[in-house]
């Protein structure tokens, strides 16, 4: 891999910061016990991890029994789901007491941060952006709506 294509995948890294910081200060300001670190993190790895299995399917493609070695690069975006989805598992809280569950909304955040990472790794900006400004609307907007709609009870 040439110098010039490890600086374009760390451009997409960044870009998964970035995006994963926007969603995780959300998180952050609402005092969720995964916020803006985290979510930038799980951004960043996903990209990473999808720009480091694009690569390893280049290279295989390239080798010379690449039909046996099964290349498949989705693989790749099948492990970053299970993977966090195992963090996000992990921030779920059960109250048997109250018989109430808590923050579910954030481990489905870590999931939608992978996802916005995901796309970063692929390239897909605008799709990036976008699901960055969906996921602060859904977590942002929605919350305000509940908010109004408990205070007219």
């Amino acid at each position: 891999m040439e110098w010039l294509d490890q600086l374009r995948i760390l451009l997409d890294i960044l870009i998964a910061a970035v995006l994963g910081g926007v969603i995780g200060f959300e998180r952050e300001k609402k005092d969720k016990p995964i916020g803006f670190r985290t979510n930038m993190l799980i951004a960043s790895a996903a990209a990473l991890l999808v720009a480091l299995g694009k690569f390893v399917a280049f290279q295989m493609e390239n080798s010379l029994d690449s039909a046996s070695l099964g290349v498949d690069p989705t693989r790749i975006i099948h492990a970053i789901i299970v993977g966090v989805s195992f963090i996000g598992a992990g921030s779920i809280l059960k109250s048997e007491k109250e018989e109430s569950i808590k923050y579910l909304t954030t481990a489905a955040t870590i999931l939608f941060s992978a996802g916005l990472g995901i796309a970063a790794g692929l390239q897909l900006y605008p799709l990036a952006v976008g699901i960055t400004v969906l996921g602060l609307t859904i977590n942002y907007v929605v919350d305000k709506i509940m908010d109004l709609s408990s205070d007219s009870n």
